[in-house]
């Protein structure tokens, strides 16, 4: 059940850090965003993101629908409880029937990370696209670099590649199969 590609809007905060731990291990990513690359809070998202844009809308809803709709499981990222953008994005996983967990990062990252590669193996078809999500910058500064180390980990045990140690220049060194 190997992850091949990471969805997200690319909001600064968990689902960047999604889409950067794609990056840094040579995984396809993509997802959905407002027109204009904005997000939410109506800040630009890098070129970097390769995301397509919708339609102006008035909120996240119509790309988080998407963004759920294209995958094949939704994973929600928070210290606690998921804020609002969370909460959405799994009670759309379940309109949709997509399966989706949420993670609190308060828990120990080694136990975490070792649920979610067992429930993707669970939950998820033989080649995965994985929708992350969760808290923004706003709500949890630093969950962004946080989400990106906890996925790294999570790829290398689903796609059974370790990709570390991350160096000075983001590319992704494959070491050694898991």
């Amino acid at each position: 059940m190997p992850i091949t590609r990471i969805v997200s809007a690319g909001n600064p905060g968990a689902e960047r850090g999604g889409v950067d731990a794609a990056s840094y291990c040579d995984l396809d990513h993509g997802g959905w965003i407002r027109r204009g690359r904005r997000n939410g809070r109506d800040v630009r998202i890098p070129l970097r993101y390769d995301v397509p844009h919708v339609r102006n809308v008035p909120d996240n809803r119509p790309c988080s629908e998407a963004n759920v709709v294209d995958s094949d499981a939704t994973v929600v990222f928070a210290y606690g409880m998921p804020s609002d953008r969370g909460g959405k994005a799994a009670a759309l996983a379940m309109k949709h029937d997509r399966p989706c967990l949420t993670i609190d990062l308060n828990r120990p990252r080694t136990e975490t990370v070792d649920e979610i590669v067992a429930w993707l193996e669970e939950d998820c078809p033989s080649e995965c696209v994985l929708h992350v999500t969760g808290a923004t910058e706003m709500e949890a500064p630093g969950i962004g670099p946080t989400v990106m180390a906890w996925m790294i980990d999570v790829i290398s045990g689903a796609n059974g590649k370790l990709f570390y140690p991350i160096d000075d220049h983001r590319t992704p060194m494959i070491l050694r199969e898991v």
